[in-house]
């Protein structure tokens, strides 16, 4: 029996279109569970299979051409398994403070691997910076009287957040067009998932936040992981050079 249920795991791997139905699938069903069910033991069963599946699907997809965006990648998603894990018990303030700090390394693991040494006009990148600063500094000045001894590690966190945006921004023309746009609405999904998660966290209450915050953050991820398996590498013209691994 175990030879055919793996066979059939592995054709489901394999099938991108079939693994996004059931990545959906399964992350409705944690959704389900975060607002119906008790978290011990029901969500920590629910919650882990999102990233996991995320990280199956990119070992067996991946065709990376240089193994340290494979590493940046894979220790990305890694730590953001372990983040989704201690994030269930945010009312902790160790697990709220660790959760927050793999977070962080997961968006700075992600700027790492979105990096890359084509040229870029700082004049395109100046009025995008401008735009998600004003939006953070929204979300940052709206929690500000109750971050308290987060302040700090929140800056922190949502200046990696602003590097990993631009990285992404500055892909187009880079990349192919399919993996650029998968990569760049992935992230734009990631900020609202953050967004209302900091909103919920030091502030208060959010219409819908936990669906909210579950689905965006699922939706980023399954894009983000999408996107780099799709990237092929194009030729861009000379301008000037900004790659962070150097």
């Amino acid at each position: 029996m175990r030879k055919p249920q793996k066979h059939a795991m592995n054709a489901l791997i394999s099938n991108k279109q079939k693994f996004t139905f059931v990545f959906l699938f399964v992350l409705v069903i944690d959704i389900f569970v975060k607002l119906y069910c008790p978290i011990f033991p029901f969500r920590y069963i629910s919650k882990a299979p999102v990233i996991l599946l995320l990280i199956v699907f990119y070992l067996t997809h991946q065709e990376e051409d240089n193994k340290r965006n494979f590493w940046w990648m894979f220790l990305g998603l890694s730590v953001f398994f372990l983040g989704d894990m201690l994030i269930i018990s945010h009312e902790n303030v160790v697990c709220l403070g660790l959760s927050l700090l793999l977070f962080t390394l997961g968006k700075l693991f992600f700027s790492f691997r979105f990096s890359n040494k084509n040229d870029f006009r700082v004049s395109r990148l100046i009025p995008f910076s401008i735009v998600i600063f004003l939006y953070t500094l929204a979300i940052v000045s709206y929690v500000y009287d109750y971050l308290n001894a987060f302040f700090l590690p929140v800056i922190i966190s949502y200046f990696i957040s602003l590097l990993m945006f631009q990285l992404t921004y500055l892909r187009k023309g880079s990349v192919n067009d399919a993996s650029y746009k998968f990569v760049f609405y992935g992230v734009i999904c990631f900020f609202i998932s953050e967004g209302v998660m900091v909103i919920k966290t030091f502030r208060g209450d959010v219409p819908f936040q936990d669906t909210i915050i579950m689905f965006f953050y699922g939706l980023a991820m399954l894009l983000i992981v999408k996107g780099v398996i799709l990237e092929k590498k194009q030729k861009y013209p000379s301008v000037h050079v900004l790659n962070l691994k150097d």
